[in-house]
């Protein structure tokens, strides 16, 4: 089903005089006022450090580079939309997919999806899925405590969540998913040194979904009902993962 996430608000501040820096105020019974304007270095400054607070989130996740796995060599690359939309839109128009995600229809449905993420404070950043160089999955990789989905589980700080499709359906069926899965909650595990948990919440009728996450290293946790599904609470243990 279709994940949510949450988007900033910006706002702007009226009265300062262009091009001055400073813009004075003024009126029959008011006292003069000084409307400071920033300097452009320092609000490019600002917005490098905002930018910077969004990849702290989530430890970088475009500089975690590939990983080998049986599959293949696998990279996962933040997604653009300007280069990735119509890929990633044509894996959501596929019927097997848009059951559960939901997002078949036109361009502008799967990017508002993708922009929500892009345009938010990067508890959630959205990537393809690279194998041997060709992209074939979507994957989102989320701070699960960051998120609603901790209102339904008992949340720890960190606690890492993944979202994905293999939009390649020729590799479905083929044990690749819960292979590609493995990987990914490693990557997770190796990168993010303060997550002790990876975590997924599949639709429960997903079964192909649930027995990729199991056969991955993953224990089944609990059901819960979300609001637009009834999902499986699937969890990763930085503790046992050499064990499964």
């Amino acid at each position: 089903m279709r994940p949510t996430h949450a988007s900033a608000d910006t706002a702007t501040v009226p009265g300062s005089t262009p091009g001055t820096g400073i813009g004075r105020s003024s009126g029959p019974d008011a006292e003069d006022t000084l409307d400071l304007r920033l300097p452009e270095e320092f609000l490019a400054l600002c917005a490098e450090a905002d930018a910077a607070d969004r990849d702290d989130l989530l430890d970088r996740v475009g500089d975690w580079g590939r990983t080998r796995t049986s599959a293949g060599a696998f990279h996962l690359i933040p997604v653009r939309c300007e280069r990735d939309l119509p890929l990633i839109s044509g894996w959501m128009n596929d019927p097997a997919v848009a059951e559960f995600w939901e997002l078949a229809g036109p361009l502008t449905l799967t990017e508002d999806h993708l922009c929500a993420q892009l345009a938010g404070d990067g508890r959630s950043v959205p990537c393809l899925g690279v194998l041997d160089g060709t992209p074939m999955s979507y994957w989102e990789i989320y701070r699960a405590d960051l998120d609603p989905l901790a209102r339904h589980y008992p949340v720890r700080p960190h606690d890492t969540g993944i979202h994905l499709l293999i939009g390649d359906a020729a590799v479905r069926g083929r044990g690749v998913g819960s292979t590609l899965v493995r990987a990914v909650a490693d990557l997770v595990l190796d990168k993010r040194p303060a997550c002790a948990r990876v975590v997924a919440e599949p639709d429960l009728r997903n079964t192909p979904s649930v027995a990729a996450f199991l056969s991955a290293g993953f224990r089944f946790s609990a059901e819960v009902d979300l609001p637009t599904k009834r999902a499986a609470v699937m969890v990763r243990d930085r503790a046992v993962r050499d064990l499964l």
